[in-house]
Formats: C-alpha cells, sequence, structure tokens
C-alpha cells in the first residue's frame, strides 16, 4: 500500500512538472554562449514594385513654373505631381506592370525598386529636355500587412517607411501571446501567381537568415496556437470551470487517502 501511495504522489508531481512551461520554449533568439554577441548584417533588401501598388511619385525643382505638366491634380501650391487626390491619389500599377507618367507616357515599373524607378524618371524627365534639375521622390501608399493568430492585437497594419521585420510586425500585434508556437510563425506571400508559406523558430537566432525576414506589401503572419490553446477550444467555459473544480476535488480526495 505505501508502495502504490509512493508511485501514485511521484505520478501526481511529475504531471505538475511537466505542465509547467519551460523558458526554453518561449524565450526568443536562443542560442548565444555570452551576454554580449556580434552578428554580421548584410543589408542588402530593396522592396520591389508589384502589380497592384500604388505609387505616389512627385516631381520638383529650382523652377517650378516647369512643374505645369505635373501638377494638374496635384496635392499642395504646385511643387508637385502625385496623381490624383483622395482616395484615388497616386499612380496605380497596372497588369501589365506599367503606369502612366506625364510626358513620359507608359513607363515598366514592376520588379523596379524605389530608388531604380526615382532615378528612371529623372533621367527621362532630363534627356527629354522637360526638366534640367529634377528632384523626384517615390513612396508606397498600399504597403501593408496582417498580423493573424495568437497575438494581443491581431490586425491589419499600413506601413509608413519602405521596410519591415518580421519582428517589428509581431511588436504591432502586441507580441505573441503566451499560447502562440514561438516555432511555428508563418509568413503567407503571394507573388507571381504562386502562395508560399515559410515557417519560422523564433527561438533560433537562424531566423535572421530567413528570406522572409524583411516583411513585403500584403504579406500575412500567422502565429499557430500551441497545445494548450488547441485543447481549450474544444471546450466552453463552463465545461472549463466544472473540469477544473472535479480535478480539484479529486485531487483533495486523493490528498486525503495518501496522508491519512
Amino acid at each position: 500500500m505505501k508502495m502504490f501511495k509512493r508511485l501514485f504522489l511521484g505520478w501526481i508531481l511529475t504531471c505538475m512538472l511537466l505542465s509547467c512551461g519551460s523558458v526554453k520554449d518561449i524565450a526568443y533568439l536562443q542560442g548565444g554562449d555570452s551576454l554580449f554577441d556580434r552578428m554580421a548584417v548584410t543589408d542588402t533588401f530593396e522592396m520591389k514594385i508589384r502589380k497592384d501598388d500604388i505609387l505616389d511619385i512627385v516631381v520638383s525643382c529650382a523652377d517650378p513654373t516647369l512643374l505645369t505638366p505635373f501638377n494638374i491634380n496635384s496635392v499642395g501650391y504646385g511643387i508637385g505631381y502625385s496623381g490624383s487626390t483622395g482616395a484615388n491619389r497616386g499612380y496605380l500599377v497596372e497588369v501589365d506592370g506599367t503606369i502612366n507618367f506625364p510626358l513620359l507616357g507608359k513607363i515598366k515599373v514592376v520588379g523596379l525598386s524605389r530608388r531604380k524607378l526615382r532615378e528612371l524618371i529623372q533621367d527621362g524627365l532630363k534627356n527629354g529636355g522637360y526638366i534640367k534639375d529634377p528632384i523626384v521622390t517615390v513612396r508606397f501608399l498600399n504597403f501593408r500587412i496582417m498580423v493573424l493568430g495568437e497575438v494581443a492585437r491581431p490586425g491589419t497594419f499600413n506601413i509608413t517607411s519602405e521596410r519591415i521585420t518580421l519582428f517589428e510586425a509581431l511588436s504591432l500585434a502586441g507580441d505573441l501571446t503566451i499560447h502562440g508556437r514561438r516555432n511555428r510563425v508563418a509568413v503567407i506571400r503571394e507573388q507571381d501567381g504562386v502562395r508560399t508559406i515559410l515557417y519560422h523558430d523564433l527561438r533560433s537566432r537562424d531566423v535572421f537568415k530567413s528570406p522572409d525576414y524583411y516583411l513585403q506589401q500584403n504579406d500575412m503572419v500567422y502565429v499557430e496556437p500551441n497545445r494548450v490553446r488547441a485543447e481549450a477550444s474544444t471546450n466552453n467555459q463552463y465545461t472549463s470551470v466544472g473540469t477544473w473544480i472535479s480535478l480539484v476535488s479529486f485531487l483533495t480526495s486523493m490528498s486525503i487517502l495518501i496522508f491519512k
């Protein structure tokens, strides 16, 4: 009988220990051997223009009288051109990958970076004799991402800069909840008619090497729930409360029997 009591008590303690989470299950970027680590950063990412992007293109120069062709629908006091005002502001990249720019006509922009498009327009304006010293700025107007799953604030986020990392996107959503799987964070991307899903383990520093570490426009980030959340979803609130009451009652009764 004493042997049975000891085995039963050991089983309860084992279950309690196994139910406790480990730091290794939730800590990010593990694997460092010291308090101070250096990692070389290769900064080569440039977001490329894609179909259905909306671009804000502004042209300016020292002589504002030369900007007449560009500010037909401009915002402001004739200092540039950025498409039409309101909801239709900007240049929509058409299905064929082009935009229709004043005087220069159709320009193939798909696959170009903002820097390349800026240089292309500046060269076109100078070589065409329209403006001697044009200054061109290009911005994305519809750069947004979605973060779903086990995060504090899931939703769609508009990005004002040209670059955002996976960690920055998760921070916008309030970080993962305790029920989110750190080793199953997916980036879902659609490009050129192909949908890709790449999973990331945030606990590993290898996440920095992922081709999806820098997100692109319309990417979706999905955080999978862990086993505890999945099991809890099968029970409603009242069933869960009843289960815990029954478990506490059972453990209390067994403790009385063991230590009686």
